[in-house]
């Protein structure tokens, strides 16, 4: 059965970007930092991305990645959005479907087609809607030590209090990876 994922890289002071949508840092990496690591967790957390079966990403951030080029390593992509897809999304992307009936049926879609894998989530505003929803099952989050002060937070608004259960914890030098079931 497919479970949904929120998978986000945050810095402590609860922020996933800075105002110009890097992620931080001179490099603006900052908070992806932690996957450049080898062995574990990284190749870990590598592997569960490259089991998934389908993502679901907001509309901004598909756009701001250029829908990963079509496809996310070969998965199909569903992006919730009011609005038609632009040119490259529409055409010369097969594997990118934009979804105007909401976020439930857009995970309902990418669940049926992701055969049984997870569905990675991708983007606060759509990991906030699918919580709203119910519609998401777990969050990840890859909690980096460093303030970035300013920028786009993960969770800015949601519609109520949210309870959330630790499934696991794994802690290491750049970042302490914690996951989480929501609970219904």
């Amino acid at each position: 059965m497919s479970i949904s994922v929120l998978d986000m890289s945050v810095s402590l002071d609860g922020y996933i970007a800075d105002p110009d949508d890097f992620l931080g840092g001179d490099d603006g990496e900052r908070l992806h930092r932690w996957a450049e690591a080898k062995g574990e967790p990284g190749e870990r957390f590598a592997e569960e991305w490259q089991a998934a079966g389908a993502v679901v990403a907001g509309r901004r951030t598909a756009e701001l990645m250029d829908h990963w080029g079509g496809d996310h390593n070969g998965r199909p992509i569903f992006v919730p959005s009011h609005r038609p897809p632009g040119p490259a999304a529409r055409w010369g992307y097969p594997l990118v479907t934009y979804v105007t009936d909401g976020i439930e049926s857009t995970m309902a879609q990418a669940k049926a087609a992701a055969g049984g894998r997870d569905v990675q989530v991708r983007g606060a505003y759509t990991g906030q809607r699918a919580i709203e929803a119910g519609v998401l099952d777990e969050v990840q989050i890859h909690l980096v030590p460093v303030l970035l002060g300013r920028g786009r937070r993960l969770f800015d608004i949601l519609p109520a209090e949210v309870e959330l259960e630790i499934v696991r914890v794994i802690d290491t030098p750049e970042a302490t990876h914690i996951r989480y079931r929501v609970r219904r």
